[in-house]
C-alpha cells in the first residue's frame, strides 16, 4: 500500500552572488508527469511570522529573494514545501542566512587600461552596486610577464588607480579582487582573470 504523503523537496539551498540571492532545490519526483507546485516562505530573527516570498504554488524550482529581503545584515530563515493536488509535503527549513557573510563576491570589471612608459592606469567597476557607507578596497596583484617574475601587490580604494614604477615597453599582467569591510571583518571577492598589457616606449 502506498503512503498518501508527498516527499519533501531535497537539496534545498540558498545561492547568493554579489548580494543577489535565490532559494533553489531539486524537483520532487512524481510519476505520470503531474506538476508539483512549490511554496517558499521567509521569516527573520525579528518578525517570527512567516511571510510569502512571491513564490506561492510555483512550478519553478527556484525563487529569487524579494526586494524587502535584500538587507545584508538580516538573519533570514526560509522554508519550502511541495504540493500535488490535495497532498502537501513537510516543510524543509534552511539554516540561517546572512548575506553579508554568506554571499560570494565576484571579481571587479576592468573597464579600461591606459599604458604609459612607467605605469598602467586602470579603471574598474565594483561587482555589485555599493551601498552608502561601503568601504571597498581593490587588491591588485601584478607581475612582469617573465618566468622568474615575483608578484607585487597594492591596495586601492578608488576605481581609477595606477600601477607604477614599471619598466618601459614591457609586458605586465595583473589580477584584481575586491575586499568589502563588513561588520564581522572582511568579505573577500573572487580574483579577476589575469590581463596583460605592454607599457609604452618612452
Amino acid at each position: 500500500e502506498t503512503s498518501p504523503h508527498l516527499p519533501a523537496p531535497e537539496n534545498v539551498e540558498i545561492y547568493s552572488y554579489n548580494f543577489q540571492s535565490l532559494l533553489r532545490w531539486s524537483p520532487v519526483p512524481v510519476e505520470n508527469g503531474s506538476v508539483v507546485l512549490y511554496t517558499a516562505q521567509y521569516t527573520t530573527w525579528f518578525y517570527k511570522a512567516w511571510s510569502g516570498m512571491g513564490c506561492e504554488q510555483t512550478p519553478q524550482t527556484q525563487c529569487w529573494f524579494p526586494p524587502e529581503l535584500r538587507r545584508r545584515r538580516w538573519t533570514i530563515l526560509l522554508r519550502l514545501r511541495a504540493q500535488l493536488g490535495p497532498l502537501t509535503s513537510a516543510w524543509v527549513h534552511t539554516p540561517p542566512f546572512v548575506a553579508e557573510t554568506n554571499t560570494t563576491l565576484g571579481p571587479p570589471k576592468v573597464d579600461s587600461v591606459r599604458a604609459s612608459p612607467d605605469s598602467l592606469l586602470v579603471s574598474v567597476s565594483p561587482p555589485f552596486p555599493p551601498e552608502p557607507g561601503d568601504s571597498l578596497q581593490y587588491l591588485v596583484s601584478y607581475w612582469e610577464n617573465t618566468t622568474s617574475a615575483t608578484e607585487k601587490k597594492l591596495s586601492e580604494s578608488k576605481t581609477l588607480f595606477q600601477i607604477g614604477n614599471l619598466k618601459e615597453s614591457t609586458l605586465y599582467c595583473f589580477s584584481i579582487r575586491v575586499q568589502l569591510q563588513v561588520y564581522s571583518g572582511h568579505l573577500l571577492g573572487q580574483q579577476s582573470a589575469p590581463e596583460c598589457h605592454r607599457t609604452a616606449l618612452s
